[in-house]
């Protein structure tokens, strides 16, 4: 009994672990063991950069709400009822994987990119992209930024990037998944 155990909880652990990666980022400070979540920094009295980022299972929708939640938030922690955005910028950073596909038999378990053979009088490089069977991945990653502007009382009016803090909270709070 005891040797089913063992690598039963090894598959457990490893199985938690994998998805854990495949999960977004939820709504948490960065630096918890991770550079992803939120992060602010005080620029002035009632003045902020406030910025938000995701992996690469986050998308740029919940990246954006979750900046717009963490402003809110902070908002409401200094005292004050609404928050416009200044300066609000959202990155994407896109990286490509390139595997060569594992069940291509044309070249054999042997293959290597560092391979020569002669051709037609002449050695050359072993190409590993040329009729080659390939899984390309994009991976994009985003991080929203914005400068917040805080204020009391009603929003400006006619403001399109004046946010009401407590109707964000309550719009935005369930639909952003939350850390542990």
């Amino acid at each position: 009994m005891k040797r089913f155990v063992r690598p039963a909880l090894a598959l457990a652990v490893a199985a938690t672990a994998l998805t854990a990666c495949a999960t977004a980022t939820p709504y948490q400070p960065a630096g918890m063991g991770s550079r992803y979540g939120y992060a602010e920094q005080r620029l002035d009295a009632g003045r902020y950069l406030v910025t938000f980022a995701g992996n690469s299972v986050t998308s740029r929708e919940q990246v954006e709400m979750s900046l717009l939640l963490r402003a809110a938030e902070l908002t409401v922690q200094n005292g004050q009822d609404w928050f416009a955005t200044v300066n609000r910028a959202t990155e994407r950073d896109t990286r490509y994987s390139v595997t060569p596909s594992p069940f291509s038999a044309r070249y054999g378990p042997y293959w290597s990119p560092y391979w020569r053979f002669y051709r037609g009088g002449y050695w050359s490089r072993w190409d590993p992209f040329w009729d080659r069977d390939m899984d390309i991945h994009r991976i994009d990653r985003y991080e929203a930024s914005a400068e917040v502007v805080m204020g009391r009382g009603p929003k400006p009016a006619g403001d399109r990037n004046a946010f009401d803090a407590r109707e964000v909270i309550e719009n935005l709070g369930g639909r952003v998944p939350r850390g542990m």
